[in-house]
């Protein structure tokens, strides 16, 4: 007997536009500040574009959780809203 597939979420998707939408609207906005980086001793600019490199990173965290989860911050121990693993309303593949 076949497992059953289930159908795939529109929040995958979706959030991926989001997801692409958000890296170039950052890249447009350091890319603006790139001659005033640029006159800074070489130094301080490297550590500006590390900096930039990574902090992008922190704001998408609410996205995947929404693309994964279907909620925008992490569940509470007590929170309801969250199916567990014997829970019906899980999918059987992601049991």
């Amino acid at each position: 007997m076949k497992p059953e597939i289930a159908a795939p979420s529109w929040r995958k998707p979706a959030g991926m536009l989001g997801l692409l939408a958000y890296i170039a609207l950052y890249a447009i906005l350091v890319s603006a500040f790139a001659e005033s980086l640029a006159a800074l001793p070489k130094a301080l600019e490297l550590l500006a574009y590390l900096v930039a490199g990574i902090i992008w990173i922190a704001p998408l965290r609410p996205l995947f959780l929404w693309m994964n989860t279907g909620h925008w911050r992490m569940p509470t121990d007590n929170d309801s809203r969250m199916p567990t693993d014997n829970d019906s309303r899980m999918p059987k593949d992601d049991r």
